[in-house]
């Protein structure tokens, strides 16, 4: 832009001929712009600039994005972990299996391998729900770009 731009040129003109006195003289020269060379570099570095403007909105929005969606993940997550842990995986299965050695040693065979298997799938989806939430934490970290939750 500052090389496409016009400037005045000021002069002053100062000298002596000896059958004449001294003389002065002034000059300001503008110059017309009838065919500008640079016109074209200077419409390509703005429609640049509009361009590189617009792609860091979209980083920016992008980044925006990554975050609210990695936060909503682990929301979600604790949201299904929190009532999991505190109704399931504390008590139930801790007073279950005392109750379960009980039906064994009274020959209920298929009770108590049903209850057992209900025990180990409880705990299977209850390490699954805390691995998800594993990856979840580290994903919001990626995004955040620091450790965000440890």
């Amino acid at each position: 832009m500052a090389d496409g731009s016009t400037d005045p040129t000021f002069g002053v003109d100062m000298g002596r001929n000896p059958p004449i006195a001294a003389y002065i003289g002034f000059s300001v020269t503008i110059p017309l712009r009838i065919f500008d060379k640079n016109q074209g570099e200077k419409q390509r570095t703005e429609l640049d600039i509009r361009r590189n403007e617009r792609l860091r909105d979209a980083a920016q929005a992008q980044v925006f994005s990554d975050v609210d969606s990695a936060y909503a993940m682990v929301n979600g997550n604790l949201n299904l972990l929190r009532p999991y842990k505190a109704n399931t995986c504390n008590w139930r299965p801790r007073f279950a299996r005392p109750f379960l050695f009980l039906s064994a040693w009274r020959s209920v065979a298929a009770g108590f391998l049903n209850a057992q298997n209900d025990y180990r799938s409880v705990q299977l989806n209850y390490l699954n729900l805390i691995g998800s939430y594993m990856t979840a934490a580290s994903q919001l970290n990626l995004a955040v770009g620091r450790e965000a939750i440890q």
